[in-house]
């Protein structure tokens, strides 16, 4: 299936859209990742006009005019990572979640760190929130690898301060 891409000069940084012929594949928040996916998934075209509609509701997103995203998702994943981030999804903008309440909100507490890592495989950070998602504890930890800097940020555009 063939890919396209744009980018978006966010106020959180550069950030690479993906879209095929189903919908958003990737949302990428950081150069280097991108990089890598990019290498990964062979030759992906640039198409500004393809990609404007994600871009758009991003830009609303950060603008404070937009709390939830109508595009379609291109997003593959087990059926368990599926049920994780639809959870996500459910969590409203500007409230946050540890991963225990998602363990729970789909009928698995004991799959704490396997939520966990749904988290790391999203596809679709901002449009899927992982973002709202911290420790237990309050602290932020394990956004996207260990990337708690751009968590905070997030969170902040949506009204929520995280100070651990």
């Amino acid at each position: 299936m063939k890919a396209y891409y744009d980018i978006y000069d966010s106020p959180i940084g550069r950030i690479h859209v993906v879209v095929d012929e189903i919908g958003v594949k990737k949302v990428e928040l950081f150069e280097e990742d991108w990089l890598e996916f990019k290498n990964k998934h062979g030759p992906i075209l640039k198409n500004k006009e393809l990609c404007n509609e994600v871009i758009v509701q991003l830009d609303e997103y950060f603008k404070g005019n937009r709390k939830i995203f109508d595009v379609p998702l291109s997003i593959e994943g087990t059926e368990f990572r599926r049920k994780v981030w639809k959870a996500l999804q459910d969590i409203p903008y500007g409230e946050i979640r540890n991963y225990l309440q998602i363990a729970e909100s789909i009928g698995n507490p004991k799959a704490v760190r396997a939520v966990g890592q749904a988290n790391k495989f999203n596809q679709l950070p901002i449009i899927i929130p992982c973002h709202r998602v911290i420790g237990k504890s309050g602290n932020l930890v394990g956004f996207a690898g260990n990337r708690t800097p751009t968590q905070k940020l997030l969170l902040e555009i949506e009204g929520v301060f995280v100070y651990k």
